[in-house]
Formats: structure tokens, C-alpha cells, sequence
């Protein structure tokens, strides 16, 4: 992808950062932007050296949503929303850690594409809204399963309904953002965290957020067997062995990769 394009993707190590760069438009995304995302993303998903993701946006906004004024003339509209839905859940569901790094606007499918991510990172200055209900639109990108999933109902209701705009601490307070940062700290403390997160065992790390999310929807008994089943995936891997040896030797964590160990 070429610097001009509105969706970009450059490296760091194991860390890939995608960044929605439309500023002009606050980073909303047309119908050419949706399947740069969602190419993006795929590859993302596909690439083993990839550990850790940042989404973030470009020019000091996170995303506007969609831009309403690209929206196709002939595809029919659900067949439309269906596509474009299938992208939060392709994100949501990403085998390896999702960090948004939010500044400034996130709105509409933009504040559920940073939901859509396992943990949110905040300029203390961003400003986050469901804004569907102000534009004569209902929930999409996901934000009907996300919100009452981490807010409960009746917050869920309160933030569609009224299409309020919140700032950084509310939603924080509401666990819409796990930290808030001066804006000097934000891309300092989230390369950091990205860069933990892909030290970790990657497949450690891609089974316990499969089984949150598959935890959530379930029962407990669900739960418990499908943690056996990813324990022992675990087993045969390279990391768990070489992380007991280092735990019980009282060394350094082992460079973890993944590897399979059975033969």
C-alpha cells in the first residue's frame, strides 16, 4: 500500500500498526477504505510474524465511521452492511492481540472498530459517540454485541439511544477504555504495550482470547472443556515446556515462537 492510500500498515519488529488514513475526512472510511481494511486484515491474520496489532488513525482523529457519502448506488443495502459487518468480527476474532490508540474522534462503526479491539488505549482528549440514532441510522459494525457485552443494557441504551458524545474518562469509567494517557505518552506507552504483548506465546495468547469470547456466550461447563482442549494445545507447543524449565530453573522467560513440538 502506497502512502496515499486510506488504509496503511507498516512494521516494527512483530508489531504491525494499521493506521485509517483519511484525515481530511477524520478518517472515515468509503467503500474503497472498507476493503483495504478488510485485505489488511486478512493479511495481518495469515502473517505468523505478526505478534501484536495497533489500529489507530491518521492527522489526530480515530475514525469518523463510515463515510456516508461513498456508500455504493447499486449494491443493495444489506448485502452492503453484511459485508462491511463481517469486518468487525474478522477484527474481534484476529489470532493475536488488538491495541487501539484513539485520539480524538471515534464515532459510529469507528468507536466500534476500537471495540471491536481487545484493549483501548485514549488520548485524554479523545471523544468517543454512538452517533447512528443523530444521522437516522440504528446500531452496525458490531455495536449491538459489543456495548451491552461490556457496558450492560441499560448503559448500551443510554449511549445508542441518545448518540451522546463522551469523553476519554466516562468512558473509561463505563470499561469502554482501558487506559487514558497525556497525548506526549500515548504512542510511547502503546509501542510499549504492543511490544509486550508480542513477547508473549503467541498461541497462548490467540487460545485465551478465543476462549473470553467464547466464555462469554457460553456456560461455565462449555468453558471448562474447551480449556482443557487449549491446554493441551499449549502442551505440544515449544513455549510451555520452555516456560516451565525457566520458571523452575528461576531464569529469564524464553523467547517464545509457537513452534509445534510434537513430531
Amino acid at each position: 500500500m502506497t502512502a496515499s492510500e486510506s488504509v496503511l500498515v507498516t512494521r516494527d519488529g512483530a508489531t504491525a500498526t494499521l493506521t485509517l488514513n483519511r484525515p481530511s475526512r477524520k478518517n472515515a472510511l468509503d467503500e474503497r477504505g472498507w476493503r483495504l481494511l478488510r485485505a489488511a486484515l486478512d493479511d495481518l491474520a495469515a502473517d505468523d510474524t505478526v505478534r501484536a496489532v495497533v489500529v489507530t488513525g491518521a492527522g489526530g482523529d480515530f475514525c469518523a465511521g463510515a463515510d456516508l457519502g461513498g456508500a455504493s448506488r447499486t449494491e443493495h443495502p444489506v448485502a452492503r452492511m453484511r459485508r462491511v459487518g463481517a469486518i468487525a468480527a474478522v477484527l474481534a476474532e484476529l489470532p493475536k492481540p488488538v491495541i487501539a490508540k484513539v485520539e480524538g474522534i471515534a464515532a459510529g462503526a469507528g468507536w466500534n472498530l476500537a471495540l471491536a479491539c481487545d484493549l483501548v488505549v485514549a488520548a485524554e482528549s479523545a471523544r468517543f459517540s454512538q452517533i447512528f440514532a443523530r444521522r437516522g441510522l440504528s446500531l452496525d459494525f458490531g455495536g449491538s454485541w459489543f456495548l451491552p457485552r461490556l457496558v450492560g443494557l441499560q448503559q448500551a441504551k443510554r449511549l445508542a439511544l441518545l448518540a451522546e458524545t463522551i469523553g476519554a474518562a466516562e468512558a473509561r469509567d463505563l470499561g469502554l477504555v482501558t487506559w487514558i494517557k497525556p497525548a506526549d505518552e500515548l504512542a510511547g506507552f502503546t509501542a510499549e504495550l504492543a511490544r509486550r504483548l508480542a513477547a508473549l506465546p503467541p498461541v497462548a495468547l490467540a487460545q485465551t482470547k478465543a476462549l473470553l469470547h467464547q466464555g462469554a456466550g457460553g456456560t461455565l461447563r462449555e468453558a471448562i472443556g474447551n480449556e482443557a482442549n487449549a491446554q493441551a494445545v499449549n502442551l505440544a507447543t515449544e513455549d510451555a515446556p520452555a516456560a516451565f524449565r525457566a520458571f523452575l530453573g528461576k531464569t529469564a522467560p524464553p523467547a517464545y515462537t509457537g513452534r509445534w513440538a510434537l513430531r
